[in-house]
């Protein structure tokens, strides 16, 4: 369905006017664009399986092109590459545009997270999964890469979704396509935050889903970024370079 990738592009376009692309990197770890205003965006960069050394045939014409023919990537129905640098497209123009509704505090403290919660976390989010056990709540994890031994097998993932009271989900979810299926799958969550660089602060569209906190990342220095990107690293590494900031679902 692609329902809030679709409503992204569709509140973008007209921001996109006149714009063409300056730079795109696709690392291993992040895609990174920079549009002609000097904004940059991030997204993850999924994991591929080309059946040659091309990993996306549209390579070498993006640089140039209208960033509007890269924004509507992100509503590609096959692609999830496609939709990282759709998503990076949407970041970096999300970045030229002025915040709203920002929350002045850290996400996850914001919550007041306690014994009596039972949270669902969709996706690995290592630096704060520590914080959450130290607050008593319940942790169903769900991931996708089945490395980690805490995290809940794919079956039980709909009872950890329909019945956790607080909901941290990865941002990723927009790029592999399972964001439509998770949102649908909550119950009646007091909070439910869409988490990571990766994640569209862009609170129209999350309306009429069950996101109440869009936490995501503002590139601050786009040549930085880029480099960082093309040279394998990630958001440890650029974070230096981001504003890490959060919008309100009203």
């Amino acid at each position: 369905m692609l329902t809030v990738q679709k409503r992204l592009i569709n509140f973008l376009l007209p921001h996109a006017e006149h714009l063409a692309i300056s730079d795109v990197r696709i690392g291993l770890g992040y895609t990174a664009v920079k549009i002609g205003n000097g904004h940059g965006g991030v997204a993850w960069t999924p994991n591929s399986s080309p059946t040659s050394c091309t990993h996306f045939q549209g390579a070498g014409s993006l640089v140039g092109c209208q960033a509007k023919e890269l924004l509507t990537m992100l509503g590609d129905e096959v692609s999830d590459l496609a939709r990282a640098l759709g998503l990076a497209t949407a970041n970096a123009l999300l970045a030229s545009l002025p915040p709203s509704s920002l929350l002045k505090e850290e996400v996850i403290a914001s919550l007041h997270i306690t014994q009596n919660d039972r949270v669902a976390m969709v996706g690995y989010f290592a630096p704060i999964i520590a914080q959450l056990r130290k607050a008593g709540c319940q942790l169903d994890i769900l991931e996708l890469n089945d490395k980690h031994s805490d995290t809940l097998p794919p079956e039980k993932a709909g009872d950890a979704l329909r019945a956790c009271t607080v909901a941290i989900i990865t941002g990723t979810s927009l790029i592999n396509g399972t964001f439509d299926e998770v949102n649908a799958g909550l119950g009646e969550p007091r909070a439910a935050v869409l988490l990571g660089p990766s994640s569209p602060m862009c609170c129209n569209v999350f309306k009429d889903t069950r996101i109440t906190h869009v936490a995501g990342a503002r590139v601050r220095d786009t040549d930085a970024v880029l480099r960082i990107v093309s040279e394998g690293g990630g958001t440890m590494i650029m974070k230096r370079y981001l504003d890490f900031e959060t919008v309100i679902v009203n």
